[in-house]
């Protein structure tokens, strides 16, 4: 679907009205699916996730990228992590980002590559309270580097032009956010025939009108918005591993099979509050795919919850591996990554394709500690 740029600001502003006017029959209707979705702190879960890619028939040497959780934070502890091969493999992690990754090598003779790593890490709820401000001491120039352009994150040109018409009379950082949030939601649309968890192409998203996709583009798009008005913001990739405790189906992971169950977040940096977490699409997931019917507005009692509680929060089922962008892998002869949560192989006919797991062979399993 391709829309103009003033066609997609009318139907947003249509959008708005019909969330302040929800008919009386759609109310009643709704009234027996109210649904409770409120993720608080305080308990921390400790999980094993393992990781087993089989490359069945190589054409020459082969070379393995798996990530490995990278991230230590109040909402996650990163433990141990520990491989069986029958190549070369080694941990080692990028200099810009910090993100950790086993790298295997495979020569020409190995007729069956394989590795299976496992990692432990602990994970918990998040939720900010707005009600409480606190002293947050970060770097001047970290945060800085969190509000640069990427190659798929612009922040000049069409992006920000539409993140300033987004928050135009927003005051603050956290006015700000509240706007680009809403704006998100309002204007993007969970797109399920999207690959994977998309691209997170936002110049062309917004250059083509076309709003649609998963969680690296929606996300990327509400970071790369406010990036471009300088609110510190990135992207968390990772994956989701277990139910969620509200009952949202399309919120959780089969910890059984985690295939196609990689998520990515994000989060922004707010004096007085710090690192907020933030999801706006996972608020387009619940919309497009909770239910039989597309849910089209935020009143609905199925999303209201959600998009409540996504502003500043996240549900502790999840697993962040890193906030990598344009990532060279070492030794490869691929181009930069744009992000890493997935598996990556290579061998002498290129990269494989890791959306695609029953081909390049790879499983992923989860088990609560």
């Amino acid at each position: 679907m391709t829309l103009s740029r003033r066609t997609l600001f009318q139907q947003s502003a249509a959008l708005g009205a019909a969330l302040a006017l929800p008919s009386l029959a759609t109310a009643q209707g709704q009234a027996s699916q109210q649904r409770s979705f409120d993720p608080r702190p305080g308990k921390w879960r400790t999980f094993e996730i393992t990781t087993r890619v089989d490359v069945p028939v190589p054409k020459g040497a082969t070379r393995l990228w798996l990530p490995v959780p990278s991230i230590d934070s109040d909402w996650q502890q990163s433990l141990e992590s520990g491989f069986t091969t029958n190549g070369q493999a080694r941990f080692t992690s990028d200099q810009a980002y910090g993100a950790k990754m086993l790298q295997v090598e495979f020569p020409a003779s190995e007729s069956r590559p394989y590795v299976e790593l496992t990692s432990r890490f602990r994970a918990q709820n998040r939720a900010t309270d707005w009600s409480r401000r606190h002293a947050v001491l970060e770097d001047a120039a970290s945060l800085a580097f969190w509000t640069q352009p990427t190659a798929l994150l612009p922040t000049d040109g069409i992006v920000r032009k539409t993140a300033l018409q987004a928050t135009r009379g927003a005051r603050s950082d956290i006015e700000k956010t509240r706007r680009i949030y809403d704006w998100v939601v309002a204007n993007t649309y969970r797109e399920p025939k999207v690959r994977g968890c998309g691209e997170g192409d936002i110049k062309t998203m917004l250059e083509t009108g076309n709003l649609g996709g998963k969680c690296a583009d929606l996300n990327a798009l509400f970071v790369g918005l406010c990036r471009s008005v300088g609110v510190p913001a990135r992207d968390v990739y990772g994956i989701r591993l277990a139910r969620s405790e509200f009952g949202y189906k399309e919120l959780s992971g089969n910890p059984a099979s985690l295939k196609g169950a990689q998520h990515c977040r994000a989060e922004v940096y707010l004096g007085g509050h710090g690192w907020a977490a933030m999801d706006p699409a996972d608020v387009a997931k619940v919309m497009r795919l909770e239910t039989p019917e597309w849910i089209k507005t935020t009143a609905h009692p199925v999303v209201a919850p959600v998009n409540k509680a996504l502003f500043g929060g996240w549900e502790g089922n999840w697993l962040g591996y890193n906030t990598a962008h344009d990532l060279a892998l070492p030794g490869s002869k691929g181009p930069k990554l744009g992000f890493f949560m997935y598996p990556i192989g290579e061998d002498d006919n290129g990269r494989y394709d890791s959306y695609a797991p029953d081909e390049f062979k790879y499983q992923i399993t989860a088990r609560e500690a």
